[in-house]
């Protein structure tokens, strides 16, 4: 709980980001089924009012209702399509929106029930398909961010200069801002940047706040303003899939918010979450408002801020409901000019994909069923917001999910986990051998026998297999990561008897008849091919090494600059206690091991392992 005046700046920062994404969907709406401008007013009041409800259900909670994160509620976009093919139906106008109100209440109270089942489907969401829902949602709402920038979908003006100036100038000054500045300025960088673009638009004349003058003091949004709800199979039917879909795009926010403030995220964490949507939902269909989920946009601004308390997010909600009742205030917030709020987007929702990047990282790529889940999932995600009008050539039906790439996106990522990772027999990524003469995948080193596992691993060590025998006993490996993890804490867990016996196994430095591993990683620096008068230097530290510490001089020759770095290294290793080289053999045989274990895993995943390297060398 922050100071109450940090607590007021930071949640109106929140509001400025959020604003424009809030009040788009009932413009869309009222637009599109014929609804005059007084009910478009009452729509906007009644979405921002219960927008403020939803954040403070969801970020500070009570019972089972709320994830208490930072997180702000708003209305989902993917609902936009439904909702109007839903009103048309209808007849469009106030009949139609009585119909769309009828099944946003079931929608709510069906997603609240389902709720706990939901929730126990978590273990259906690893890294893979998280990380690519986030990052989906980042990249797929920066075009919402360049139509702002260049003055907004509806009157969109890329050509104008004026434009460009006010978009690339409030991001700029946002940059300079975390740049220059620390604590309090930095963390408010957006809210400012917002202000100044706004004032500088406003002096030039690129911002009008006339608005401001017609709209009324005050407005309360009552229960079934438009009259009592009407209810519809169909209708009801299209809005539960919108709230499945919506509960996808939530599950991503919730870990994305995790990931920034360093909360793991468990089942009852995504139930509570979702609770709070289908709470929230079901108020909104009272309240005249619309079907309610995690705004990423705000999940965005919690990265680039880093402040992470949520009751910044429960006052942005207090404010929204007071601006929910004021309609002069949100004339006044309306004002922000699109370049402006499109400028500060741009590296809100970018920030987003950066937490989406961030999951990934933690993806074993080895196992090329990830690489197709994750270039699948984000490549139709693309394909759909780079081309949105490809959804008219599918039946209404499919609309629901090839109209928004955040969607189709999202359920291809999942739909792949399961048809890879949890339909039929995986085999896992390949760990060791070549395509040529058989790989050995993750699976088959799980079902090996003792005798079989040293037999394929114990060249990761010098001679004695002790080790690996250790590392077998940690069965099973859940990915490759977890195999090395293995060997390593085999290698640091096992007796000091074992350990002197396998460090009397490494050859010396710049010796001769050392084995194939070894000549291996020697050769890194050339240690195979010296000249008579370093090898007499070699032979002369590897003599005086073994006779102080009674073990070889073992270095990790892979990680070393160049010869003279090692021979430099290993006189100054002279001066230290045998208790200290002790533990330093052990680390350099830890790292000798990684390079090893590599080398297995790059000679299984050639095209993995040219695609790396080649990406490398274009760097």
């Amino acid at each position: 709980m922050l100071p109450p005046a940090k607590l007021a700046v930071y949640g109106f920062q929140h509001v400025l980001a959020f604003y424009a994404g809030a009040v788009i969907v009932p413009i869309l709406l009222a637009g599109a089924i014929g609804l005059n401008e007084r009910e478009l007013i009452h729509l906007i009041n009644a979405d921002l009012f219960t927008c403020g409800i939803a954040s403070i259900i969801q970020s500070v909670g009570f019972w089972k209702v709320g994830v208490r994160l930072p997180l702000l509620q708003g209305v989902t976009f993917t609902a936009v399509s439904p909702m109007i093919a839903i009103g048309m139906a209808a007849g469009g106008g106030t009949d139609g929106l009585l119909v769309i109100y009828g099944s946003v209440i079931v929608a709510g109270l069906f997603t609240f029930l389902i709720a706990p089942v939901f929730g126990k489907l978590i273990r259906f969401f690893p890294p893979v398909v998280t990380g690519s829902v986030i990052t989906i949602i980042g990249l797929a709402l920066l075009p919402v961010a360049a139509a702002d920038a260049v003055g907004g979908a509806d009157n969109p003006h890329p050509e104008d200069w004026h434009n460009l100036a006010f978009a690339l100038g409030t991001l700029a000054l946002i940059v300079v801002i975390q740049r220059v500045f620390r604590g309090f300025m930095a963390t408010v960088a957006v809210l400012i940047g917002l202000v100044a673009g706004t004032l500088v638009a406003w002096a030039t004349g690129f911002a009008t706040f006339s608005a401001v003058g017609e709209s009324a003091w005050f407005g309360v949004t009552t229960p079934f303003f438009f009259g009592i709800p009407k209810f519809g199979l169909a209708a009801i039917v299209s809005m539960i899939v919108v709230m499945l879909i919506t509960a996808v795009e939530t599950t991503g926010d919730v870990f994305a918010t995790g990931e920034i403030v360093d909360k793991r995220v468990g089942k009852s964490d995504i139930a509570r979450a979702l609770r709070a949507d289908g709470l929230a939902t079901t108020i909104g269909g009272i309240f005249n408002s619309f079907p309610y989920t995690c705004f990423a946009e705000n999940v965005g601004l919690v990265r680039l801020t880093r402040v992470k308390s949520r009751y910044v997010v429960a006052t942005a909600g207090a404010i929204m409901i007071v601006i929910g009742l004021l309609p002069k205030a949100g004339a006044i917030v309306a004002g922000i000019p699109h370049p402006v709020l499109g400028g500060a987007a741009l590296a809100m929702f970018a920030t987003v994909a950066v937490v989406g990047f961030q999951t990934l990282s933690r993806v074993d790529f080895h196992d090329h069923r990830n690489v197709v889940i994750v270039a699948s999932s984000v490549g139709l995600a693309m394909f759909v917001t780079a081309q949105p009008d490809v959804a008219k050539a599918l039946p209404e039906w499919a609309q629901v999910v090839f109209g928004s790439g955040i969607t189709l996106g999202s359920i291809t990522a999942i739909v792949l986990n399961i048809v890879f990772h949890h339909i039929g027999r995986g085999r896992g990524p390949a760990v060791a051998g070549s395509p040529g003469e058989g790989t050995v995948r993750l699976e088959q080193v799980n079902g090996m026998s003792r005798e079989e596992f040293v037999a394929t691993f114990g060249r990761l060590f010098q001679g004695e297999t002790a080790v690996v025998g250790h590392a077998y006993d940690r069965r099973p490996f859940a990915d490759t990561d977890a195999l090395r993890t293995a060997f390593q804490e085999a290698l640091f867990a096992a007796p000091r008897d074992e350990q002197r016996a396998l460090m009397a196994e490494y050859p010396d430095l710049g010796g001769l008849d050392i084995g194939e591993a070894s000549e291996r990683d020697q050769s890194a620096a050339g240690l195979t091919r010296l000249a008579d008068e370093d090898q007499q230097e070699f032979e002369a530290l590897a003599a005086t090494y073994r006779e102080r510490f009674g073990i070889p001089l073992i270095v990790c020759v892979r990680d070393a600059h160049n010869r003279d770095h090692i021979l430099r290294d290993g006189a100054l290793r002279l001066t230290n206690s045998p208790a200290q080289e002790h533990a330093a053999a052990l680390i350099e045989i830890a790292k000798v091991a990684n390079h090893r274990f590599a080398d297995l895993v790059a000679d299984a995943n050639p095209i993995h392992t040219a695609r790396t390297s080649w990406t490398k060398s274009a760097r």
